[in-house]
């Protein structure tokens, strides 16, 4: 995945990607929200492309259809392709890390969602994670990173 977005988008390193999280993606799409300006800050000023997992597709269309309305779904939609989201789909090592994860962070709860982003990140070994869940990454030890560092910024 990581080879064919370099190839795509003519990148360096996995710098130059930016994994989404829900949190980002949702306060970015709401003006109501406090971290609104960061999170849409963040997105307009990203280098590379904005990657969305998958299983993150599924939260985010629920969370803003109920907290923002159908037209802000609409919007995430069409700002997929191009310059815009890309979705990153999920392969088999992906569901067998998750479940690790879920079961080593059975008191958190992690959930299946954050388990996925972190996988993922994991797999594309991106350091940087868009996310406001300060609660769930600052806990989890990925594989290739000592800690993920998250962006907006720390809660």
């Amino acid at each position: 995945m990581l080879s064919r977005l370099r190839r795509s988008f003519g990148l360096n390193s996995a710098a130059d990607v930016l994994l989404c999280d829900t949190g980002v993606l949702l306060a970015a799409g709401n003006i109501k929200d406090h971290a609104h300006l960061p999170c849409l800050k963040l997105l307009r000023e990203a280098e590379g492309p904005l990657l969305v997992p998958a299983p993150v597709m599924g939260e985010i269309g629920y969370l803003l259809q109920s907290r923002v309305g159908p037209d802000a779904e609409v919007t995430f939609l069409r700002s997929f392709g191009g310059d815009g989201f890309h979705v990153v789909e999920l392969e088999d090592d992906d569901i067998e890390r998750m479940a690790e994860l879920v079961e080593t962070y059975v008191d958190l709860p992690l959930g299946i969602v954050d388990a996925a982003v972190i996988a993922i990140a994991e797999r594309l070994k991106l350091a940087e994670v868009a996310t406001l869940d300060y609660r769930h990454f600052n806990v989890v030890r990925p594989r290739h990173v000592q800690a993920f560092t998250l962006l907006p910024g720390t809660g």
